[in-house]
């Protein structure tokens, strides 16, 4: 599928009883590259479960190019072009890294496997280890290269560089911006790594308690030491 422009409309979610997210409204163009920043505990994760259809929705609308995808199940999203890598990477143990990734084909034949080799050399390396013995790098690359095997229009990026080695991190992020150059893709990431994120991404929104309280470029951020000490956390960024 080719990018798809993604919009939020006035959204509120959460789990059960329990509001996470209020009120948060953005769009991101097709092919565009999203940083969503914030500190721990501000929703950002929750925020791309939300439009993954894994929480509850109390209010607002998802859009995914032409689709509305507010009411559909998380299957039905990922039919629709939803692609979602998250935090807990969630590979299969019991499968090799080969079945692992034959899992995200969706239909596509198995030449295409050869798309994730490429982007990562070593998970062909590891094609017949069992999920269960990878590195926590490799788990990342694996989940990873199974979502984009599926082509979606839109990948969600839940903090892919969490607890990982610099190398390991480096190689992901050029991964990932590789991806971005195609324009295959529209991209959100989530990521605690700030001067990653925003030397990745073309956008940013920052979270602060479930609310969107900041939004505008990387280029625009970087001025405001300010807005990054109150919100982030940080002396400044370089």
């Amino acid at each position: 599928m080719p990018a798809a422009p993604l919009e939020v409309d006035n959204l509120s979610a959460g789990y059960g009883p329990t509001r996470v997210l209020e009120g948060i409204s953005f769009s991101v163009p097709a092919g565009a590259r999203l940083a969503v920043l914030g500190r721990n505990g501000m929703g950002k994760t929750t925020l791309l479960a939300t439009l993954a259809g894994q929480t509850r929705r109390y209010e607002g609308r998802i859009r995914i190019g032409d689709a509305n995808v507010t009411a559909l199940p998380s299957a039905s999203r990922a039919l629709k072009g939803l692609g979602f890598v998250p935090q807990a990477r969630c590979v299969f143990p019991s499968l090799t890294v080969e079945e692992n990734l034959f899992v995200g084909l969706k239909g596509r034949p198995k030449t295409a496997l050869s798309e994730a080799y490429e982007m990562f050399p070593r998970l062909y390396e590891r094609r017949r280890n069992l999920g269960s013995q990878l590195s926590g790098g490799e788990q990342q690359m694996l989940s990873t290269a199974r979502s984009i095997l599926g082509r979606p229009s839109v990948l969600l990026l839940d903090e892919p560089l969490e607890g990982l080695a610099p190398v390991i991190c480096e190689e992901l992020m050029k991964a990932f911006a590789e991806l971005a150059k195609t324009g295959g893709m529209t991209i959100l990431l989530v990521e605690q790594r700030i001067q990653s994120a925003l030397d990745f991404a073309d956008r940013v929104i920052i979270l602060e308690r479930g609310r969107l309280a900041w939004s505008g470029t990387p280029e625009a951020l970087a001025k405001e030491h300010a807005t990054v000490e109150r919100l982030l956390g940080v002396g400044g960024l370089h």
